[in-house]
C-alpha cells in the first residue's frame, strides 16, 4: 500500500530507515499484555508501523504493510471493551462504598435506638436521642445520594468520554484510507503519465521514420 511519508519521519544521512519496535503479526509486544489497555498508547504503535515502512526514494510515498496496520486497528477496536469494563469496576467500587456507608448509619441508628431504649424514663433525654439519630440518619441519607450523584456523574463522563474516542478512532481511520488511496491514485496518474509521454514520442519517431521512407522510394525505383 502506497501512503505519503509523514513530514515528522527522520532518516538518518545516508538515507537509512530509524530503527522500529518490533511487532508480532502487526501488534506491538507492548500491546498484547494484560489489564488496563492504554489507548494512547496503542495509537502510538499505530504510527509506528506507519514510520517503520519502506520509504520510495525520492518521493513522499511510504509502503505500508496494510495487514499490519488492519491488525492494529482491529486490536484498538477490541481493546475498547476494556475501557468499558474498567468503568464499570469504578461503578462496582462506588457501589461497595454506598453500601458501607449504608451499613455505617444503619449502625449509627441502632446505636441510637440503643440508647434511647437506655433512657426511656427520662423523657427530655429520649427527645434529644431522637433528634440526633434523625439528624444522623438525614445526614446518611444526604452522603448516600450525594455519593450516587457522583457516580452516575462519573459513569456519564467515562461514556462520553469513550464515544468521543470511537468516533475519532473512525474519523481518523477514515482519513487515513482516504489519504492512503489519494496516494495510490497519485502516484498510479503519474505512472501512466509518463507511458503516456513515451508512447508520444515513440510514435512521432515511427512517424518521422516512415515519412523519410516515404520520401526515399521514388529515387530507390528510379536508380
Amino acid at each position: 500500500m502506497l501512503r505519503p511519508k509523514p513530514a515528522h519521519s527522520e532518516s538518518d544521512r545516508n538515507g537509512s530507515i530509524p530503527a522500529s519496535p518490533e511487532f508480532h503479526d502487526g501488534i506491538s509486544e507492548n500491546s498484547t499484555r494484560t489489564g488496563s489497555i492504554d489507548i494512547q498508547q496503542e495509537f502510538n504503535h499505530l504510527e509506528e508501523i506507519v514510520l517503520a515502512s519502506l520509504h520510495i526514494p525520492l518521493t513522499q510515498y511510504t509502503l505500508v504493510d496494510e495487514e499490519k496496520l488492519l491488525e492494529q486497528l482491529d486490536f484498538l477496536r477490541l481493546s475498547l471493551p476494556t475501557a468499558f469494563q474498567e468503568a464499570a469496576e469504578i461503578l462496582q467500587q462506588k457501589e461497595e462504598i454506598i453500601l458501607q456507608a449504608e451499613e455505617y448509619g444503619q449502625q449509627i441508628v441502632e446505636a441510637a435506638q440503643a440508647k434511647r431504649a437506655q433512657i426511656l424514663d427520662h423523657s427530655d433525654v429520649l427527645k434529644q436521642a431522637e433528634r440526633e439519630a434523625s439528624e444522623l440518619r438525614r445526614q446518611v441519607q444526604q452522603e448516600c445520594e450525594a455519593m450516587m450523584q457522583e457516580t452516575l456523574e462519573e459513569i456519564d463522563r467515562k461514556r462520553r468520554q469513550c464515544q468521543q474516542e470511537i468516533e475519532e478512532m473512525r474519523r481518523d481511520a477514515i482519513a487515513e484510507a482516504q489519504a492512503i488511496q489519494n496516494g495510490a491514485d497519485e502516484y498510479a496518474d503519474s505512472v501512466l503519465q509518463n507511458i503516456e509521454e513515451q508512447l508520444h514520442d515513440m510514435l512521432r519517431i515511427v512517424r518521422n521514420g516512415r515519412h523519410q521512407l516515404q520520401q526515399d522510394l521514388p529515387g530507390q525505383r528510379n536508380s
